[in-house]
C-alpha cells in the first residue's frame, strides 16, 4: 500500500525524464523495483541504491510514454538522481534530463498529509549515501525480490533472506507543541531511544526513528 496521492505535493519534485530507446532496460537493471512490465501511464515506487546498498533516492517512476521514463523525487534531489542513473550509462541508447520543481518545499496540508501516512522525505527520514533500505520503511513497496541484479542488492537481499531487523524503524508519534526535527524520543524512563526526522505542521504528530526493540508510536500503514 503506498500513501494516499493527496500526500504527495507534485509542485514539490524534481523529475528525472529518461528518454531513449534503451530508456526502460536500462533503468529497470539500475533500480530496486522491476518496471519491465510497466504500462504507460502507470506508476510505481522505487529506491535507487548505491553500489554499497545506501539509499540515493527513493522514486516515483512513471512511463509517459513507450521510449520516456519519468523519475520525480523531492525537490532539491533530482540533479543527483540523475547524476546516479548517468553513472552506469555506457553504451546506452538515453538521455537524461532535469526538470526542477516548481516549489522547494511541499505545502502545508501535503506535508501534514505525508506525516501521518507515515512516508519518508529526503533529506529528513533519507540521507542520500548513509541510510539503509531497512530503515525507510518503505522496502515492501519499492523493492522486487524477483527482478535480478541491481546495484546495491546485496545488503537488501542479505537483511532478507535473514530476517534481519533494522537498527531503527521509521514510526508515526504523538508530540507537543514545539517538537522540533532532532528532537530525541524517549521511553517512559527517559531513555534516548530515537530521534524526530519530521514534525506535522500542527506540531501535534511526528516521524521518528527508533531504535530496535521499542515499539512507541505505531507503524505506517504501508507496514501495519
Amino acid at each position: 500500500m503506498t500513501p494516499d496521492p493527496a500526500a504527495i505535493d507534485t509542485a514539490a519534485r524534481d523529475h528525472v525524464i529518461v528518454e531513449g530507446p534503451d530508456a526502460l532496460t536500462y533503468l529497470h537493471s539500475q533500480i530496486a523495483q522491476d518496471i519491465r512490465d510497466l504500462a504507460i501511464g502507470e506508476s510505481r515506487w522505487t529506491l535507487v541504491l548505491d553500489p554499497t546498498g545506501k539509499v540515493e533516492s527513493l522514486a516515483r517512476v512513471t512511463r509517459s510514454a513507450e521510449q520516456i521514463v519519468d523519475f520525480d523525487t523531492d525537490a532539491g534531489f533530482g540533479e543527483a538522481l540523475a547524476a546516479r542513473l548517468n553513472r552506469f550509462k555506457i553504451r546506452v541508447a538515453a538521455e537524461i534530463t532535469v526538470v526542477p520543481a516548481v516549489s522547494a518545499v511541499p505545502s502545508p496540508a501535503h506535508e501534514a498529509a505525508r506525516v501521518a501516512a507515515g512516508w519518508p522525505r529526503m533529506g529528513f527520514e533519507i540521507v542520500p549515501g548513509e541510510t539503509i533500505p531497512a530503515v525507510t520503511g518503505v522496502v515492501p513497496v519499492t523493492v522486487s525480490f524477483t527482478k535480478g541484479c541491481y546495484p546495491g542488492q546485496e545488503l537488501v537481499e542479505r537483511m532478507d533472506s535473514r530476517g534481519a531487523d533494522a537498527p531503527r524503524s521509521l514510526r508515526i508519534v504523538d508530540v507537543v507543541g514545539g517538537t522540533e526535527v532532532g528532537d530525541p524520543v524517549t521511553d517512559v524512563d527517559g531513555t534516548d531511544i530515537g530521534t524526530i526526522t519530521s514534525v506535522s505542521p500542527s506540531g501535534d504528530l511526528a516521524l521518528a526513528h527508533v531504535k530496535r526493540g521499542h515499539d512507541i508510536g505505531r507503524l505506517p500503514a504501508h507496514l501495519a
